[in-house]
Parts: structure tokens; sequence; C-alpha cells
């Protein structure tokens, strides 16, 4: 009785750690991810729109009919880049993603609580690299480390009536996601009393 007991308890134990395993494997080995599917259709570190939502024809499963979608599919090797989003007039979410479809960061337009979502994107090594005084010298400039040096952002407008899926098209078109082109700000010298 001891031993059919231990079978079916190793038995059990044993098929969690197979599932498991097979579920924290799958997203490094799909050859179908978000990234290998939105590749032929997007240019590195520039917002590419999506189609609108269609069952036939959409380029990413379950996607919301409600929304206009953007993506920007970022490379970090080169410098960091910098997002801007428009906010559109129901609601606008920013997610990022790694190379692997594992979610690091989102931010929407109520937590931004700005008319547009700006923001850094880098790695940690860039980010150490900036001065110290940063923080401090763009205290509202927020600046996100990226686990890896590629991955996607995916950027979402709601339209709440279907009326209004131009307007949040065109937020999104007004989106960028671009190389950072300035160096970051030197913090100014104290002055003294004269």
């Amino acid at each position: 009785m001891i031993r059919l007991l231990f079978t079916i308890v190793a038995g059990i134990v044993l098929g969690l750690v197979v599932h498991l395993v097979s579920v924290l494997a799958l997203p490094r080995i799909a050859t179908q991810d978000a990234y290998s599917r939105l590749t032929p259709m997007t240019k590195v570190n520039a917002v590419t729109q999506l189609p609108l939502a269609d069952p036939s024809t959409s380029p990413m499963p379950f996607m919301d009919p409600a929304f206009a979608l953007a993506i920007c599919r970022y490379d970090l090797s080169g410098g960091p880049i910098k997002l801007t989003v428009p906010v559109s007039q129901a609601y606008t979410s920013v997610s990022f993603y790694t190379r692997n479809e594992i979610a690091y960061y989102a931010i929407n337009d109520r937590s931004a609580g700005r008319k547009v979502i700006e923001l850094d994107l880098m790695t940690e090594a860039q980010h150490n690299e900036l001065p110290e005084d940063e923080e401090v010298t763009a205290a509202d400039r927020l600046i996100i480390d990226s686990p890896t040096t590629t991955g996607l952002i995916l950027m979402k407008a709601l339209a709440a009536e279907p009326g209004l899926m131009q307007q949040a098209q065109a937020t999104l078109q007004a989106a960028t996601c671009a190389p950072q082109t300035e160096p970051p700000a030197k913090a100014e010298a104290p002055r003294g009393r004269r």
C-alpha cells in the first residue's frame, strides 16, 4: 500500500516538475513569438502602427478591436532611446517587453499625469554611465532600465467608440521612438555670491 502511495505521489511531483519546466521554457524555444512575427513588418528604433484587429489578418493573436496599436522594436546596442507618446482622449498605455516576451515595465496616461508620455530607455550599464547627479538635475525625466538590449514597446490608444478609432490611430502616429541625439544634461555649477 505504501509503495502504491509513493508511486502516485512521485508521479504527481514528476508531472508538476515537467509541466513547470515546459511552461517556463516555452517562450525561449518558440519559433513564432511576438518578436519574430513583428520583425518583418517593423523597423528597429522606430514606431510602426499595426493594422486594426481583424481575426483573419491580425499579426498577433487576441488583439482588442477597441485599441489602436503601435510597436517599437528597440535595440539599445547603439545607445539609449527616447520614447514620446502623446496621450489620447480616452486612455493610452505603453508596455515594455524583453526579446523573450517578459513584461518588465508599463505606464499609462493616468500614472504619467501629462499630455505626453516621455521617457528614456537604456540598459543598466548605460544608466550607470550617466553623471551621478543626473536624477537631481532632471527630476521629472523618467528613465527605464531594460534588462536586455533588444525588445518590444507596445503602445495602445483606446477608441471609446468606433468613430474615434481614427483619432486614436492619429495619436499613435505622432509617437516617436528614436536613439537619443543629445548627450545627457550636465549639472549646472552652483552660483556663488558676489
